[in-house]
């Protein structure tokens, strides 16, 4: 079952470190949100390939929004 990560707040698209086809461990950064002049790091929660990356640097994202799949 592929992982969905997906944003916890609303906030801005700061940076993105994976591009699909990467494989990466638990813990690793998969990109960067912004929020209230803080930079908060989104980690993957488990391991596998990055299968699709729908969020783009300069994206806003709501509450929910899904980020990062890794299968």
């Amino acid at each position: 079952m592929p992982e969905l990560v997906c944003a916890e707040m609303v906030a801005n698209v700061f940076s993105v470190a994976v591009t699909a086809g990467d494989s990466v461990e638990p813990g690793t950064t998969l990109l960067v949100l912004e929020s209230m002049k803080m930079e908060i790091p989104v980690l993957a929660e488990s391991g596998g390939t990055v299968t699709e990356v729908k969020v783009h640097p300069g994206d806003v994202v709501q509450e929910g929004d899904v980020l990062v799949i890794v299968g």
